[in-house]
């Protein structure tokens, strides 16, 4: 090994090990409450960075149970919450496959083992939240637009319907004080409610039952300012099954 070799890859460690901490601090902070979701720590990162095994032994169960899948829900911690928060909804033939800090290019690699595997009729995603924040480094909104198209591909190439889930309002990120999200999350909705128009899927707003007046979230809905409370899951629901049952 070179001496210019050597410095690089010392630099990169180092650069990595001063990198990592700071990620997973700003992941451990994306769940409703710090200690109630597991966090994306950095070995788990460096190994398996899309968290494929969060629901493998779920998933290998539910294939072997022959247990028909209406809807499997891909998304980040307000789709993991709404499965904790009200398991009701998620006992017939609606699946939870939400995982706490995601962004869509995590969700993206999800796809097949979370998704496909299970062969729902519906794929529901609600995704970029996280991407705003940018939680796994730099993204552009066109990235997320990608990646999302991108899920979609994946979607209709093995006949399943999809339904989109606006980007619920964000009146600011905790764990990203710095990040202002609401004018981006507002963009990102208008272009996922024209994109799922032109796809034939269908869009479900979720950010117009959770925004006030002001273009925030509302409080009593999501009193941290991001994640919903069970009366703000409570406001989504009957937009979810109207979104599944029409898709």
């Amino acid at each position: 090994m070179t001496r210019l070799s050597r410095r690089s890859l010392i630099a990169g460690s180092v650069g990595a090990g001063l990198a990592l901490p700071s990620l997973a601090r700003a992941i451990e902070g994306c769940g409703e409450q710090p200690n109630t979701a597991p966090a994306l720590q950095p070995p788990l990162l460096l190994t398996d960075w899309a968290w494929l095994g969060r629901y493998r032994e779920e998933n290998a169960k539910l294939i072997a149970s022959g247990a028909k899948v209406d809807a499997v829900f891909l998304g980040d911690s307000i789709t993991e919450g709404w499965a904790r928060t009200d398991p009701d909804f998620f006992s017939s033939g609606n699946v939870g496959r939400g995982i706490s800090a995601q962004t869509t290019p995590q969700m993206l690699v999800r796809m097949h083992a979370d998704v496909i595997a299970l062969k729902p009729r519906v794929v529901h995603i609600m995704a970029g939240t996280n991407d705003i924040a940018q939680n796994t480094g730099p993204m552009t909104p066109q990235d997320s637009k990608n990646n999302l198209m991108a899920m979609c591909e994946i979607a209709r190439a093995h006949g399943i319907r999809i339904v989109l889930g606006s980007v619920p309002p964000a009146s600011k990120y905790w764990w990203r004080p710095e990040v202002q999200p609401k004018a981006a999350a507002v963009a990102l909705n208008e272009w996922i409610r024209g994109y799922a128009n032109g796809i034939g899927a269908v869009y479900a707003d979720y950010a117009a039952a959770l925004t006030d007046e002001n273009g925030s979230v509302k409080h009593a809905l999501a009193k941290d300012e991001v994640h919903p409370t069970a009366e703000g899951y409570a406001a989504m629901r009957p937009i979810a099954e109207a979104a599944i049952r029409n898709a």
